[in-house]
């Protein structure tokens, strides 16, 4: 899995963060300062970037945690057949399957972006 390794502290909103093994974007972070028995705490809110759940997490603002790095790319539909499309990476010319979003409304030759983990991608 492509992810690296930071401190809570380091983390800001609109960032990823990896919850329960799941890259999930931050909707909402905050701290506490530290009190009479220990350090700092951070919490963090966030949903899920492929499955669209609501995670939070709440660590020591001198904890390590994982960051997963999700990349953003450019493709081009290929041809749309119910509720799958073909995508062609316009970096790599690779033909990938992809589910077409309920809200979205794509059509051959359109130019899209998404975001690509590993084997999972998702429209943007």
């Amino acid at each position: 899995m492509a992810k690296q390794q930071t401190e809570v502290r380091d983390l800001q909103e609109g960032s990823y963060v990896m919850i329960d093994d799941t890259a999930c974007k931050i909707n909402a972070y905050s701290t506490a300062k530290p009190g009479k028995h220990g350090s700092a705490k951070a919490r963090v809110e966030a949903e899920g970037v492929f499955d669209g759940k609501k995670r939070s997490l709440s660590q020591p603002v001198d904890a390590k945690i994982w960051v997963p790095i999700i990349e953003r790319k450019q493709g081009q539909v290929v041809s749309v057949d119910g509720s799958d499309m073909q995508v062609m990476d316009l970096e790599t010319y690779e033909t990938i399957t992809m589910r077409v979003p309920e809200d979205k409304d794509v059509s051959p030759d359109e130019n899209i972006e998404y975001l690509e983990m590993e084997d999972q991608r998702k429209i943007v």
